[in-house]
Order: C-alpha cells, then structure tokens, then sequence
C-alpha cells in the first residue's frame, strides 16, 4: 500500500484496505469468490461527502445554498476523483479481473473513483473520523482554492446529473418550449427528477435555459432529496453519473 499513506492508509495495509482496491471482477474470478470493495465504496461515498460538506460550510460563511452545491459536485464527481485518484497512484494497487486489465480498468475513471472511496470508507473503519479528516481535508481545501480563484463552477447540468442518480437514482429529464419568431426566439425549460419538476429556467437559447433550470433544481434539491421516497419496488441508486456499465 505504500503511496496510499497520503490518504491515512498504514505502509502496512491490511485486510480492510485489500478489501477496498478488490474490485468485484476480481473476486469473482477467484476459485472461491472473495469480497470486493462495493460496500466500502458505499460507506466511502458517505463520508467523503460529508467531510466536503463541512468543509465547505465551514469555510465559506457566506457563501449561499447553491453556490455551496455546485461548489461541492465540482471537486467531488467521477471526473474529479479519479483524477486525484491517479494522482495519488491508486491504479497501481487495483486488483481487477483479466477483462477489467485487458479494457484499461486501471485508468479508467469510474473505477479510481469508487476505489478512492472505498479507501476513504476503509480507513474510517480502520482508523476513525479524524483520520479521514486529517487525510481529505488538505487535498480538498486546495482544490475547493483553486476552483474559487480561478473561478470556475461546474457546468451545472453535469452537476444536477451527479446530484439526481446518485440521490434519487434518475437522470434529469428537460423539457424545452419557445416563443417568438425564429430570429428572435425565447426559450423556456423544465427540469424534471424522478417525475417531480425539480426547477425551471429561461434563456435565449436552449443550453441557457437548461443551464438556468439545473442551477435552480441544484439549489432546491437538498430540501427535495429528503422528502423523496422511492415507490414499491423500487431502489435508489447511489451512482453519481458513473460511465455506464463501468464498475
């Protein structure tokens, strides 16, 4: 495990953190099917996004409810973790099957991204809260920095994306009308999350009022996440717009 120390696991590793870089085509190619890291990922995402949060919530006082969610899905997505993911050489440590090695597993972002969780949940087990605060927060106080500075957000449809499956575990649905002659044309969008309109937006193209209504969705979504509740038989998914069929 050595290079990994960085996000709080011993140079001596151990089961838990084994664990955490299995990914599931591994295990089940083994004579008798080991455990991967799936669930490790799912107490990872939890807490990764929490420490973020309070990070941020913390940091930035007067910085409103919106901004703090597109502030959030910009350094904790896919994309953004599995590059910090590669950064840090935790492909390296990737136990995979023949076909996830022989397709690229080991770059291949969805996979950095749910094993840096899994680490992330490995190590709260193994060595607590503080831990895994003492590790995330320097990585991530820097890049919350940068992307201030240079004032960068988060394209806000990629963003709802991210917040909508992993949440509710549907991708948003946009709904486009317009008004007026062609040259002059006024457009109108509707945001929809699991069947409930979620925010609306205008502009005078369709991607500005599209972006318009994900930045209001994004901003209302906290409040509507709680009261959501899945109907019969239904399960939500934790992905967080993960590459399809990746992981």
């Amino acid at each position: 495990m050595q290079g990994l120390e960085i996000l709080g696991v011993p140079p001596e590793g151990g089961d838990r953190f084994d664990v955490a870089v299995t990914h599931r085509s591994y295990a089940f190619e083994q004579p008798i099917p080991v455990e991967h890291n799936e669930r490790l990922e799912f107490l990872g995402d939890a807490i990764l996004g929490a420490v973020v949060t309070d990070l941020i919530f913390s940091s930035y006082p007067d910085l409103p409810e919106g901004e703090m969610a597109r502030l959030r899905a910009s350094v904790v997505n896919t994309h953004a973790l599995a590059a910090m993911a590669r950064a840090l050489g935790v492909g390296l440590h990737l136990r995979l099957g023949r076909g996830e090695e022989a397709s690229g597993g080991r770059d291949k972002a969805s996979l950095l991204a749910d094993t840096f969780e899994a680490i992330v949940g490995a190590v709260y087990l193994e060595r607590g809260i503080e831990a895994v605060r003492g590790a995330l927060l320097p990585l991530f106080r820097n890049r919350i920095r940068d992307v201030l500075e240079i004032g960068e957000r988060y394209d806000a449809k990629t963003a709802l994306q991210e917040v909508a499956v992993r949440d509710l575990g549907a991708a948003p649905d946009y709904r486009v009308t317009s008004t007026g002659p062609d040259h002059d044309k006024w457009f109108t969008a509707a945001v929809y999350v699991a069947g409930v309109m979620r925010g609306e937006g205008e502009g005078r193209s369709k991607k500005e009022a599209e972006q318009n209504a994900a930045r209001e969705a994004l901003a209302l979504m906290d409040g509507a996440v709680a009261a959501a509740v899945p109907g019969p038989g239904e399960r939500p998914s934790r992905e967080r717009g993960r590459d399809a069929g990746s992981s």
